[in-house]
């Protein structure tokens, strides 16, 4: 894939799962990635890997969770890698256990990273891609932001209310030529349920990859300019899990 100009993309959570697989996708399709995550050794290695398909990849330690000092480290990561045409809000935690039995440390912690986070890293994004007059927001919220799962109450808000941003924002920048769109991915077969937050048994194999949500990204970033897909849901064939 060619680009009368090159693009350049910041991924959250790059460092595994969903981010990572969309890393080595967008550095397939010759997009620059600027990587960003909590492990240094993690994120150096996915930028190896992007760098065999010839594209500039560099990494950035950020914890999301440090939601007061988000917004500076993005916008001082955006001023050495260059200007972003391309935000992708991937970090993300799970959490499991009833609302009644969530401490409200938990929901802080949670509530923080699925969607403070994000709001920081937009606003840290957001003036670049106004003053060039266009730019691609991707926020990954879940089937959770759109349906309710009994002991999973605190990620269901955060991705509810991560879906909410999303559609707010998309009609406040598209005069901006910006545009915005959620994706809701089904259950992905990710470390994310090997975390000592979530506790489910599921059956992974029949989950989504990420390779395949991570081509849904792609396509979506791929789409004119003039369009876009504001909202997609991608589920596994077999339903929710």
């Amino acid at each position: 894939m060619s680009f009368e100009q090159k693009r350049r993309a910041l991924i959250t959570g790059a460092s595994s799962g969903i981010g990572k697989a969309t890393a080595l996708a967008f550095a397939k399709a010759g997009i620059d990635i600027a990587l960003v995550g909590r492990s240094q050794n993690n994120l150096e290695l996915v930028s190896k890997a992007a760098h065999e398909f010839g594209v500039e990849a560099q990494a950035f330690c950020v914890d999301l969770a440090e939601v007061a000092e988000v917004k500076a480290k993005i916008q001082a990561i955006a001023h050495e890698f260059g200007n972003i045409d391309i935000l992708i809000n991937n970090a993300g935690i799970g959490y499991t256990g009833n609302l009644s039995d969530t401490p409200l440390e938990d929901w802080q912690q949670v509530i923080n990273v699925n969607l403070t986070g994000v709001f920081q890293c937009i606003m840290g994004i957001l003036p670049g891609m106004r003053q060039q007059g266009q730019g691609t927001i991707i926020n990954i919220a879940s089937i959770a932001a759109k349906q309710a799962f009994a002991a999973w109450g605190a990620y269901c808000v955060s991705k509810a209310g991560l879906l909410s941003l999303s559609q707010t924002l998309a009609k406040e920048e598209r005069t901006n030529g910006i545009r915005v769109m959620a994706i809701c991915p089904s259950c992905v077969n990710t470390e994310i349920w090997d975390t000592p937050t979530v506790k489910a048994n599921f059956d992974r194999s029949q989950m989504l990859t990420p390779e395949i949500v991570a081509e849904t990204i792609l396509h979506t970033v791929l789409l004119p300019q003039q369009a876009v897909i504001e909202e997609l849901t991608i589920m596994s064939n077999v339903g929710v899990l």
